[in-house]
């Protein structure tokens, strides 16, 4: 039997479909198995709240089994309500219906609130356009995935809850595509490769990641790439990413010796004589799956100005 208690409490009684129900399956599978409403990501985060209950005793561990018999109960918190004001900035919308819109996010712009950035941001915008999934979080309602604030290109933001859940799930499984075009410093030697190697936070400086092993904390990343344009002693490099971790594309290609050109953070300072605002690194191309109608859906976010004038400054110096 599973006993949710909500603002509406309801009762599910045991029922053939969870007479099939495995022994000894982990609580958080078990839950979000039984409960499709809820990712289970967001059951991790109820339970480790404390808010499950296994036979009456609270639960903050997502892996303690459940056996027949067992009693879980579920108490789903009142929604908190934002705090975050909708502010009047323009959007590029490449995309958008009543699940999702997909924004063209230009350099300079934050995706959500956080130390530093309280308002301005991509979220404050979107609110003042449209509604959002709440599951994202207070501070980042309908946020299914983040674009670094000087990166620029396609970021899909959810309207809906179950829009959130399906996107998320689609990145996790890898069946959305993010692919991304940036300027590098240097020529690689093959003309296409994957770099795998763990990210993690760097050990000594907080603001950057870094390739640190996953016994050390770090997790697995993974980025493909291949050379779509020599430029000289630079390189137009098309990448597509399997994970989503922090500075990913940034920090891989540094590993590699290749850094993004205009990374303040990544590139040791390097500089090509050209003005930029931050690196050129674009989001170029985001495809995905409906999450109500499942079409196959393929925003193209153009190349900003920037990006296209430092590309015909490299094709000069290089007489392409």
């Amino acid at each position: 039997m599973i006993e949710i208690d909500t603002e509406q409490m309801y009762t599910v009684e045991n029922t053939e479909e969870f007479n099939h129900t495995k022994v000894n399956q982990r609580l958080d599978i078990w839950l979000s198995n039984q409960i499709p409403d809820l990712s289970r990501s967001r059951v991790q985060t109820l339970i480790s709240q404390g808010n499950v209950k296994v036979n009456d005793e609270t639960c903050t561990s997502k892996k303690i089994s459940v056996k027949t018999g067992d009693r879980i109960y579920l108490t789903l918190p009142d929604t908190q309500p934002t705090t975050l004001q909708p502010e009047a900035i323009p959007l590029d919308i490449l995309y958008e219906d009543d699940s999702l819109i997909i924004i063209n996010k230009p350099a300079g712009l934050v995706v959500h609130p956080a130390a530093g950035h309280p308002d301005g941001t991509l979220v404050n915008a979107l609110l003042a356009h449209c509604p959002l999934a709440a599951i994202g979080g207070v501070q980042r309602p309908g946020i299914v995935h983040r674009l670094d604030k000087d990166t620029t290109g396609a970021i899909a933001i959810a309207k809906t809850d179950i829009a959130h859940q399906h996107l998320q799930a689609q990145l996790k499984t890898k069946t959305a595509r993010r692919e991304y075009l940036g300027i590098v410093y240097g020529i690689p030697n093959a003309e296409t490769g994957t770099i795998d190697l763990p990210i993690g936070r760097h050990p000594t400086d907080r603001k950057k990641m870094a390739v640190v092993p996953v016994e050390k904390g770090g997790r697995p990343a993974i980025t493909h790439w291949t050379i779509k344009e020599r430029l000289g002693n630079y390189s137009l490099i098309h990448y597509q990413l399997e994970t989503g971790r922090t500075h990913q594309i940034r920090v891989h290609t540094a590993e590699i010796k290749h850094p993004i050109i205009g990374d303040p953070m990544y590139s040791s300072n390097r500089s090509i004589g050209v003005n930029l605002t931050g690196q050129a690194l674009h989001a170029w191309q985001l495809t995905l799956q409906h999450p109500i109608s499942g079409e196959l859906i393929k925003a193209i976010a153009p190349l900003p100005d920037q990006f296209n004038t430092l590309l015909k400054i490299l094709r000069l110096r290089a007489n392409i």
